[in-house]
């Protein structure tokens, strides 16, 4: 049997399988969820798993999930970032999950989602802001972290996308450097993260997980804002994928 978790996110698409072959692979969502999916399907394919075979089960989740059209379940992110946040920190965790679209909080008690919080109304929380900025800079998602680790802080005070980034190029027009500025662009991703998650009693065991779950500087960074620590995790972008494929390993047991 071959289990296999899909996470359709708007940035990011990410695939773990589990059982008889174990891979995890990512790959840009791009334009089109539903292309997206057939280059997913093709290369599940080619290494071996037919995703229309009865001997293989999907979940599908994300922002796109509904684009997967040959997965047998398909269930909300919350649920499959609890589960695969359960197989990394643990039975009681709590879960900061920073997308590309919007900004997660689970808490996760004796193994089950017992609340979160969502925020989706403003990119300017979230790794799309940083993709943003990076761009605008002229630098990778990682150059940023490495700049801004040697930066002093410059405020960037909106809330909104649009205007935080024109306090960027204001800051450019300035001829300020841009390890200062790319110092408070991960300052203030930081601050708004801290805002959501404050908003809940977090547990002694905290990770990051998304698109820049690997960062120890923006863990650093979060951790000093929120008071205790955030761990960062190697694979925490795979964790929608990976609580999706136990999801559809546990489904299938329980029809057996």
């Amino acid at each position: 049997m071959n289990y296999v978790g899909i996470d359709i996110g708007s940035t990011a698409s990410k695939v773990v399988t589990r059982g008889d072959c174990q891979m995890q692979f990512v790959l840009p969502t791009g334009w089109s969820s539903k292309e997206t999916c057939k280059i997913i399907k093709e290369r599940l394919q080619e290494s071996g798993i037919d995703v229309l075979a009865d001997s293989t089960k999907v979940v599908a989740t994300g922002y796109g999930r509904v684009a997967v059209d040959f997965a047998d379940y398909v269930i909300t992110e919350i649920t499959c970032h609890g589960r695969g946040g359960r197989k990394i920190a643990g039975e009681n965790c709590g879960i900061i999950d920073v997308g590309g679209q919007d900004t997660k909080v689970i808490l996760v008690e004796h193994g089950m989602v017992k609340d979160f919080l969502m925020n989706d109304k403003c990119s300017a929380g979230t790794g799309k802001f940083l993709e943003i900025m990076a761009n605008r800079l002229g630098v990778t998602l990682q150059e940023l972290f490495e700049m801004a680790e040697s930066g002093m802080v410059l405020p960037i005070s909106s809330l909104c996308t649009v205007f935080a980034e024109s306090e960027v190029i204001n800051y450019i027009g300035e001829g300020h450097k841009r390890e200062d500025i790319a110092a408070g662009v991960v300052d203030s991703v930081a601050a708004k993260v801290c805002q959501l998650a404050q908003r809940k009693e977090l547990p002694d065991k905290v990770i990051l997980t998304g698109g820049i779950s690997n960062s120890t500087y923006f863990t650093r960074i979060l951790s000093e804002k929120i008071g205790r620590t955030v761990e960062s995790t190697e694979d925490g972008r795979y964790a929608g994928a990976l609580g999706a494929a136990l999801l559809a390993e546990e489904k299938s047991r329980k029809k057996r």
